[in-house]
């Protein structure tokens, strides 16, 4: 039976009211307003007594455990370059071991994405999530924000005043032949280079709807990438990088389905038997399709969500593959 205004249902902190009715900044304002006085620094958390406190570099092996708490495949140098390019907090028991973790990365002055939101499955029904999320609003307040929602923690961010905006989908798996998409008259892929790099960024900024250059280039230090040009000017580009036990091919930027799917194969044909993954937010079954049959199935879908404007292009160049979900 589908909810209604008024009804309500049990989750982390008690009872939440269902009511469709309310805006985004109306849910925000709620969320936000329960922070006193259960947000100091010290709370109690179950039978434990927990601290949170900012995210420093020398906790990349307690955010590791906690990576490992929910399963996900996270490597040490994936945690580097998270906490190279944001900041957060993590929230520890009186004896040091993690609990649960919450970080956000700016991109420019007004914009951000959250990501590594984890809290440890035993405490998950507590609250601790909720407390971590006042603490990266409260410090992003005034900027866009997005993020990419599990679905048992969707009605939390649901509650705090984000609203849906589409489906991303995980395709990933062990890459094989593929036949060479149908030639685009007049596109040229080549591999990324340096030169490229000042048509990326406008490019990226035009599909994603905020500059991401410094994000991008502590990626292209790490990454393998390509560009498609057409009469010598970059219309669409990829990068691939290491990300967990796989390599993820993202971000993607192409004007459509055929600039996508020459964009990958180029990256595709050079790793037969790698694991690769692209998570795409694109709807078009023809790319899914291509990812597929190149060995990549959709191994599981999370939602993004918004608070702010809309920024991401639908139209000219778009995102075809995120970077991560954590960064967009």
């Amino acid at each position: 039976m589908q909810p209604k205004n008024g009804d309500v249902r049990v989750g982390p902190g008690g009872l939440y009211e269902i009511g469709t009715d309310r805006s985004s900044s109306e849910r925000y304002a709620a969320f936000m307003s329960r922070s006193t006085p259960e947000d100091k620094e010290q709370f109690r958390l179950d039978a434990y007594n927990a601290t949170i406190r900012p995210i420093t570099p020398d906790d990349r092996a307690l955010l590791h455990e906690l990576t490992l708490s929910v399963f996900w495949r996270h490597r040490t140098h994936d945690l580097d370059l998270f906490m190279s390019l944001g900041q957060g907090y993590i929230a520890l028991d009186e004896i040091g071991r993690p609990l649960g973790s919450a970080m956000y990365f700016p991109v420019g002055q007004d914009f951000a994405t959250f990501g590594l939101m984890i809290t440890m499955p035993r405490l998950q029904a507590l609250g601790a999530g909720r407390r971590l999320l006042r603490r990266i609003l409260k410090d992003c307040e005034g900027r866009d924000l997005r993020l990419m929602a599990t679905k048992s923690a969707y009605w939390l961010y649901e509650s705090a005043g984000f609203v849906p905006v589409g489906t991303i989908w995980q395709q990933e798996g062990v890459a094989r032949d593929i036949h060479p998409p149908n030639p685009v008259t007049g596109l040229e892929v080549r591999p990324l280079e340096s030169a490229h790099m000042p048509a990326v960024y406008a490019l990226d900024a035009q599909a994603y709807g905020a500059d991401r250059e410094v994000i991008l280039n502590k990626l292209l230090g790490l990454s393998e990438g390509v560009v498609a040009l057409r009469d010598g000017v970059v219309c669409g580009y990829a990068m691939i990088h290491p990300f967990g036990r796989v390599e993820v091919i993202g971000p993607i930027v192409a004007e459509d389905d055929s600039m996508a799917m020459h964009i990958c194969a180029s990256l595709i044909q050079r790793r037969k038997g790698h694991e690769l993954r692209v998570d795409t937010p694109q709807q078009s079954e023809h790319f899914k399709a291509f990812l597929s049959a190149a060995g990549l199935g959709v191994v599981d879908t999370v939602t993004e969500m918004r608070i702010g404007r809309s920024r991401r292009s639908t139209e000219g160049p778009v995102i075809y593959g995120l970077a991560a979900q954590s960064l967009g």
